[in-house]
């Protein structure tokens, strides 16, 4: 499921370019289920990195971040996929896009939707149990002084 839209994309990319991106058939129009796969395959690279992280698919408030970074990584496709030459600013920007989400899988960067819990056993507490030992007051060595 893409976490972007085909009016968001609008927003970012000029229409005419989005027809020379799309439209194979020379029809003048954009062409929305080329778009839509480019989406979807961008949302399936997001959620391979994401996924080790957050439950999939997210569904509820998309953050707005997922939805530029879905931009960004279909854009790409599009052009990748009328091997036009890319801009450099749109390869950049798919660059950044790789590299933040290789950091939110590393888990240094945060998508800003609470993850979820770690598996049981992990940090101090071990099944629901807090489990902690004090050292022994009194043992065959210490006895002797009393």
């Amino acid at each position: 499921m893409a976490y972007c839209t085909l009016e968001e994309l609008k927003s970012v990319l000029p229409e005419a370019v989005l027809i020379r991106l799309t439209d194979d058939d020379g029809l003048g129009a954009v062409i929305p289920g080329v778009v839509q796969e480019a989406l979807d395959s961008a949302a399936r690279e997001i959620d391979a990195y994401i996924g080790g992280r957050y439950k999939l698919p997210i569904s509820d408030t998309v953050p707005p971040i997922l939805s530029k970074l879905n931009a960004d990584v279909a854009i790409y496709n599009l052009y990748s996929r009328v091997k036009e030459e890319i801009p450099q600013t749109r390869e950049d920007r798919y660059k950044n896009a790789v590299r933040f989400l290789e950091q939110v899988a590393a888990g240094k960067i945060s998508l800003g939707i609470q993850p979820p819990p770690g598996p049981p056993g992990t940090g101090e507490y071990e099944n629901g149990a807090r489990i902690s030992a004090r050292p022994q007051d009194f043992g065959t060595t210490t006895m002797e002084k009393y």
